[in-house]
């Protein structure tokens, strides 16, 4: 295949590794904006779409801000789109790049990898909708301990003007919560930055979902030191603990594991490559398209 990316930071990096593992033979272009952009291991710079051969897709993976005008600028192309996650940091241009998607007859696909962790491809597979009585999610950790070789503040999660902010980077949750549980009939929201990590991006979100039978609870914040990413499921007879940083689902009525995988986060961006290849390999539609995730964004942005 070949591939066109725009944006070549570390989510790209991650996404460059998956595709070899899937591809070896793969022919890799990385759109740049200056002659004196950094090279990046057998990847070939291009400082125009038209320099590029006949490409398969697009990976966009720059900036959450500037998703909006990569996808304008290749539209004509008419290939698929593998979009980062969050689609885009506001919605003030949504229906219009919508719009450019549709006339376009563009396949895209946003990724949201932690579809493809184990234990919640488990809870997705296993749970019984009609016992849930209330789901209780939880991801924190400390933005300054991200990246230890830059400032946290100067980097794009704490700017909310590049698309940072704890609702945006850490909107996984909102994704796989919609993935198992479906859309909510109401939701409510706090967002705040107000943390002693003092950044103008928000730094804490809080959710409530409101299901017909149940409420799923949602915490999200940059400050925690001791990570945690968690999901509690509590169901009529038993209770679910899933432990995204262990791959794991135990019961905690008894301590029972209901089940493990020795799968990494990491192995996640190989599997929704690999899920993606095979989708425009087959010509098919995939999931999670770009109006998909918009739905997501826009409880994300409530």
């Amino acid at each position: 295949m070949k591939i066109l990316i725009i944006g070549l930071g570390s989510i790209a990096k991650k996404h460059i590794k998956a595709i070899k593992e899937v591809d070896a033979n793969v022919h890799l272009y990385a759109l740049r904006n200056s002659a004196v952009s950094e090279n990046y291991e057998d990847v070939i710079n291009v400082f125009s779409v038209d320099e590029c051969p006949e490409i398969d897709f697009v990976i966009i993976s720059n900036p959450t801000a500037f998703h909006a005008d990569a996808i304008r600028k290749v539209a004509h192309l008419k290939k698929p789109l593998f979009i980062e996650k969050p689609p885009f940091h506001k919605l003030d241009n949504a229906k219009e790049v919508m719009d450019i998607v549709s006339e376009n007859n563009l396949k895209t696909y946003t990724a949201f990898n932690l579809r493809f962790l184990d234990c919640l491809k488990y809870v997705k597979k296993n749970i019984q909708i009609n016992k849930v009585q209330e789901v209780n999610v939880y991801c924190g950790s400390y933005l300054p301990a991200w990246r230890s070789n830059s400032d946290y503040k100067n980097n794009y999660s704490a700017n909310a003007d590049l698309g940072g902010g704890a609702h945006l980077d850490l909107i996984h949750e909102l994704d796989y919560v919609l993935w198992i549980f479906g859309q909510p009939l109401e939701v409510r929201s706090i967002l705040r930055s107000k943390s002693k990590i003092d950044i103008k991006a928000v730094d804490y979100a809080n959710y409530a979902l409101i299901y017909n039978d149940f409420v799923v609870n949602i915490i999200l914040n940059y400050y925690r030191r001791d990570a945690k990413r968690t999901c509690e499921i509590v169901f009529d007879d038993a209770t679910w603990n899933v432990n995204l940083l262990t791959n794991s689902v135990s019961n905690e009525g008894n301590g029972a594991v209901v089940f493990e995988s020795k799968q990494t986060g990491l192995d996640t961006y190989k599997d929704q490559m690999d899920y993606f290849y095979k989708t425009i390999s087959r010509n098919e539609i995939p999931t999670n398209s770009l109006s998909e995730s918009l739905n997501t964004l826009k409880i994300a942005l409530s």
